[in-house]
């Protein structure tokens, strides 16, 4: 068995369990809840362990109780599938008087009326959440760490960075995904991996969360449709039209929502909030979220597309490594208790990126495939930006950065402004 090596959520979850009674880990399926999990349990059931998981359902529809006796932390592996659990942990935690009793993963909440009738308490003050993600390029050792986010925030003026990837490695980590067993896999067999958890969305998991979404070819028009809007507000009505021309399979919008929302609640898509900052004018700031996947390579296998591709796709592949910034800019602002925002308004000005620190702290991002034109544009949408804000109702940015997928360096420029290689940044 491969050594384990440890992630962010490690450190997420032993300090959520020294202050709540249980964890929820939740995240999309292969991205890593049990084995990170399993690193802190002294006992666990699987509960959907093949010969097993009638038995589990059986016994917590009696007595959900007996599922829960064992050494704590005990892990709840895949815990909705009896969502009796949920209810009988909150009641556990309640009466045992002590932190770090169980550990709940889950790849899909309870949907249907039936399983929330399985539950009448939300949680709150007794389970904590963890929401965990593909691998960061960080956690996967391909990016040197040798720009922290903690540095910025800090607003450190020397930074020091050597980017040495090029276009076609980059190209290689969107298609790839930061899926943990794909790491240590040869190119060719890790790029497939991606293409099976494509076809494990098209043929079972949608289905089997939302029993009446069985049409394998509407999934696959909403994933390329979805695919071809990464990084854009595009509304339900533009994917529905665009579905339409690319398909004679005509979806009304209430269908294509059910889709979209079934996807969000297999943790398959992760949209980003909009950033809603004080201004110095009135101008309207736009409200609809940034559309995005969970991992890059699930839209580039939604689109059939392998790093040879994006070469010769810049605009595509500019889009699909905003995904993939997305998600590590996420992971890495979760140990801050940051939360990622997009900007934009009516004037058109956008901002690909916004950390937003809890104590009011932010930092601005723009992300550019690279060389100097893009790292130019980026620094001005920045500077526009920042002019705009009124820093006399809130603080102005900590840092301003264009985030490269290649550079040879990273450097402060003179106007303050940081670039910074995707693969020398870290948490």
């Amino acid at each position: 068995m491969a050594e384990y090596k440890p992630r962010i959520a490690d450190l997420l979850l032993s300090e959520k369990l020294e202050g709540m009674g249980a964890v929820l880990i939740e995240g999309l399926k292969w991205c890593g809840k049990t084995t990170t999990a399993e690193q802190k349990a002294h006992s666990i059931i699987y509960l959907d362990e093949p010969g097993k998981k009638q038995q589990y359902i059986n016994i917590a529809a009696l007595d959900p109780q007996k599922l829960l006796a064992g050494k704590y932390p005990r892990l709840l592996d895949e815990w909705q599938i009896v969502p009796e659990l949920w209810d009988a942990v909150r009641f556990s935690v309640d009466h045992g008087d002590q932190d770090g009793m169980f550990i709940m993963t889950g790849s899909a909440v309870p949907l249907d009326d039936e399983e929330k009738q399985k539950i009448s308490h939300s949680g709150t003050g007794r389970i904590g959440r963890i929401k965990m993600r593909t691998m960061s390029l960080w956690e996967s050792q391909e990016s040197t760490g040798e720009v922290s986010l903690n540095d910025l925030f800090s607003n450190k003026l020397d930074i020091n960075g050597i980017g040495e990837t090029n276009l076609e490695t980059i190209a290689y980590y969107v298609c790839r995904g930061g899926w943990p067993k794909s790491i240590a896999q040869r190119p060719q067999i890790a790029l497939g991996r991606a293409f099976d958890y494509y076809d494990a969305i098209v043929n079972t998991d949608i289905s089997r969360t939302d029993k009446t979404l069985t049409n394998p070819e509407r999934i696959k028009l909403i994933l390329r449709s979805y695919a071809r809007h990464q990084g854009t507000q595009a509304s339900l009505a533009s994917i529905r039209d665009d579905i339409k021309s690319n398909d004679i399979m005509a979806m009304d919008e209430r269908t294509v929502a059910s889709y979209i929302d079934t996807l969000r609640k297999i943790f398959v898509i992760e949209d980003m909030p909009s950033w809603n900052p004080n201004l110095r004018s009135k101008i309207a700031i736009r409200t609809s979220d940034t559309r995005y996947f969970s991992d890059p390579s699930i839209a580039s296998a939604s689109l059939g597309l392998g790093p040879s591709d994006l070469i010769n796709d810049l605009e595509t592949f500019g889009l699909l490594f905003e995904t993939l910034c997305a998600r590590d800019l996420r992971v890495y602002a979760e140990p801050h208790g940051g939360t990622v925002y997009h900007y934009r308004d009516s004037s058109g000005l956008e901002c690909d990126a916004v950390i937003h620190l809890r104590n009011g702290s932010y930092g601005l991002v723009e992300i550019k495939l690279g060389g100097d034109n893009a790292i130019e544009a980026g620094a001005k949408t920045l500077d526009a930006l920042t002019k705009k804000i009124d820093t006399t109702r809130m603080k102005a940015p900590s840092f301003r950065m264009v985030l490269t997928a290649v550079g040879p360096y990273a450097y402060r420029r003179n106007d303050g402004i940081y670039v910074v290689p995707i693969t020398t940044l870290k948490d």
